[in-house]
């Protein structure tokens, strides 16, 4: 920007869009001070390089503000994570499922977790088997994105809401 122009000739365009040809750099910076804007390279690698006269103030403020108007529109997804046992009861597992729910209504990911203890590890089984009822109490919210598998001492689930 401005005095940082070290290149001999620059290829200058206008504020308005308009190519102004090659000029030496002295040239360039003139020509932006008459105007009271500033000189910025917009091309590098370019031979010789491209320059563009421009108010750099408010070229930062309108990216900053485009970037701000992209940041409201993309939306967030968040993972919540739901713990399970291997012997888990009817009361326990449903509370746990309308937690669930409420997490996939929202809009959020869930990831159900069952942590194996001592010997439960050699009846993994039957934590498949905690995990699909779990999921058929919950199949109406939302969808599995990851079937049960194990993960060291754990079998993990994700769940994902349904459009």
């Amino acid at each position: 920007m401005n005095e940082l122009i070290r290149d001999r000739e620059v290829r200058l365009i206008d504020s308005n869009g308009e190519q102004l040809g090659i000029v030496s750099s002295k040239r360039a910076l003139e020509l932006a001070a008459e105007r009271k804007l500033d000189l910025v390279k917009i091309a590098p690698k370019a031979k010789p390089p491209v320059c563009k006269i421009m108010d750099f103030g408010k070229y930062k403020y309108e990216q900053a503000k485009r970037e701000k108007e992209a940041k409201k529109k993309q939306k967030v997804i968040n993972v919540k994570e739901v713990r399970l046992s291997l012997n888990i009861e009817e009361n326990d597992i449903n509370t746990k499922a309308n937690r669930a729910i409420k997490f996939l209504e929202k809009g959020d990911k869930v990831k159900v977790s069952l942590r194996f203890k001592g010997r439960e590890l050699g009846h993994t089984h039957l934590g498949v088997d905690v995990m699909n009822k779990f999921f058929s109490i919950v199949s109406e919210a939302g969808s599995m994105e990851k079937k049960p598998k194990m993960e060291g001492r754990s079998m993990i689930m994700i769940l994902a809401p349904k459009n």
